[in-house]
């Protein structure tokens, strides 16, 4: 590979890590052909990017980029792929049922949305985190939540006071 090759391959990742909010450093290492597919045919359904990258090449990515990934380098050892989510948990969920039948990925980091994480045992910590849809259906349901009480309240208050006036009625006949 040539010289200006290596050059547009690093500006791309670059590129790609200052426009994700988050992305998952791993090891997919020790996976057969058969398994690496299925594992990138997962990851396209989810609609998280997987690549394999080499760790000078993603270190001089880091060093173009204008986020701070300092912290991220110490993970850049051994055969390391990103995948690139839109959603931060996405991906540690393919993980986590990825290696219900496998031993591999193992997580190396992680960037979700200018906080790191690092280490596989984390893996659950960021299968639990709520997405931004998560978080915003969640708070539309509480702010719903008592409109929806008055609401009911008001339903079943003037139905009894309907019942009420009818008892009344019929009686005073």
């Amino acid at each position: 590979m040539r010289k200006e090759e290596k050059n547009q391959l690093i500006d791309s990742l670059a590129e790609q890590l200052s426009n994700s909010n988050y992305f998952y450093l791993t090891d997919i290492s020790g996976l057969n052909a058969e398994d690496t597919t299925l594992l990138r045919g997962i990851c396209y359904k989810k609609d998280i990017n997987l690549q394999v990258v080499k760790n000078t090449f993603l270190k001089k990515a880091f060093d173009r980029c204008e986020k701070d990934f300092d912290s991220l380098v110490d993970s850049c050892t051994g055969p390391t792929s990103i995948m690139f989510a839109q959603a931060g948990n996405a991906p540690a969920k393919v993980i986590k049922e990825f290696r219900k039948t496998k031993d591999r990925p193992i997580l190396k980091a992680a960037f979700i949305e200018e906080a790191t994480y690092f280490g596989d045992e984390q893996l659950d910590l960021l299968s639990n985190i709520k997405s931004k849809e998560e978080v915003i259906g969640d708070i539309i349901g509480l702010l719903q939540s008592p409109a929806k009480n008055v609401i009911s309240a008001l339903k079943s208050g003037g139905q009894k006071i309907s019942g009420i006036l009818e008892t009344l009625s019929e009686k005073s006949e």
